[in-house]
């Protein structure tokens, strides 16, 4: 280590030193990949949404942008049939998540040892920037395995356990589950709402390919927070915006802890627009769906393990060679997918559903 790394090394907190940092989907430098690992929409966003943002590219990108999203929220009230109080934009959802853990929980070095104030808790696997959001803040992440088929514990279930805490500060449950795509009922996220007495966050990110939803349970109960994105379904992951459905007092403590101005302006413009342009999305999630399904049944006829998904991508045990072989191999063929280490899932590929010309060019290289 040189003198100068030295140097900006003793200046970094311990804390940040050791963080393992969020890893993202490979991006890819090599033209002409298929690229099925990020779980982004195939499909563009709707003309109209085009449009609009295009037509914002103008003297508007000198003036600072709405610093509430206040039009955006006024449109998700309406859509989710609550008031604007009760909405949160962030820029994407992973910024959402970040302020409600600054809102409600305590870094571990401002409370009693092992106290629930600072701990924030996950069913697991699950979305990997839990953890490093909770240990950023200087709080406790606390993973409590899911059951071995990525089902929902019972509240029971999770009595029993004792590594549950149903006092916890915040408390974080990914439906459908990102990354097994494992949906889970209202009825029985329900119940765990009804059980749990610190925050609960329902991350929905993936919500608009499942069969249920749970919003009811964020304007039924005031610890409970539903959280969603522009990204996945809406095709706006280039833009950021995510937003928390909750209590108006959740939404009051989480403006307190905000950054000024935290979402762009052609970002609100282009959630605006998308917003009107709702059958446009809803054909393409019926089009992502029967996609998902039918590269299901084949991967299945090819000797696959493929799980119930609920989400746009598949998790998938190949056969014959491990799961991080069968990556290389597809790679080497311009197939980009995903590969975890993680011990609960390594055996499996994470699989987007593309469009249909990409699935077809995906079954052609593991036939």
């Amino acid at each position: 280590m040189s003198a100068k790394n030295k140097v900006v090394a003793s200046c970094v907190r311990p804390m940040v030193a050791a963080l393992h940092a969020y890893v993202p989907g490979e991006q890819p430098k090599v033209r002409g990949l298929i690229k099925l690992n990020t779980n982004e929409n195939p499909y563009p966003p709707a003309p109209a949404v085009l449009k609009a943002t295009l037509a914002a590219v103008d003297g508007r990108l000198r003036l600072y942008p709405n610093p509430t999203s206040s039009g955006l929220r006024a449109k998700l009230a309406a859509m989710h049939e609550c008031g604007p109080e009760n909405i949160f934009i962030g820029n994407g959802s992973d910024e959402v998540l970040a302020y409600l853990i600054r809102a409600f929980v305590e870094p571990v070095a401002s409370v009693a040892a092992g106290s629930s104030k600072a701990k924030v808790q996950y069913l697991w696997p699950c979305y990997s920037l839990y953890p490093v959001l909770a240990e950023t803040h200087g709080a406790r992440p606390v993973a409590v395995p899911l059951e071995g088929d990525f089902s929902l514990p019972t509240v029971p279930a999770l009595r029993r356990g004792g590594q549950w805490d149903f006092d916890a500060a915040l408390s974080l449950v990914t439906t459908p589950n990102a990354p097994s795509g494992r949906g889970y009922t209202t009825a029985e996220l329900d119940t765990l709402c009804r059980a749990q007495k610190g925050m609960l966050v329902l991350d929905e990110a993936y919500v608009d390919f499942a069969e249920q939803d749970a919003l009811v349970l964020a304007r039924k109960h005031p610890h409970v927070v539903v959280t969603r994105t522009f990204s996945k379904a809406f095709s706006l992951c280039f833009q950021r915006v995510g937003y928390a459905v909750a209590h108006a007092d959740v939404v009051a403590a989480l403006d307190k802890v905000r950054d000024s101005y935290n979402v762009n302006g052609l970002g609100q413009i282009a959630a605006e627009a998308t917003l009107d342009a709702l059958p446009y999305y809803q054909k393409n999630f019926a089009r992502i769906i029967k996609t998902r399904e039918r590269l299901r049944r084949e991967l299945t006829g090819l000797g696959w393990k493929v799980l119930p998904s609920q989400t746009n991508f598949l998790l998938a045990e190949p056969p014959g060679a491990p799961a991080k072989e069968w990556l290389e191999r597809l790679r080497a063929k311009k197939i980009l997918v995903r590969w975890f280490s993680l011990p609960e899932i390594q055996k499996y590929l994470r699989i987007t559903i593309g469009t249909d010309a990409e699935v077809d060019a995906l079954l052609k290289v593991v036939r």
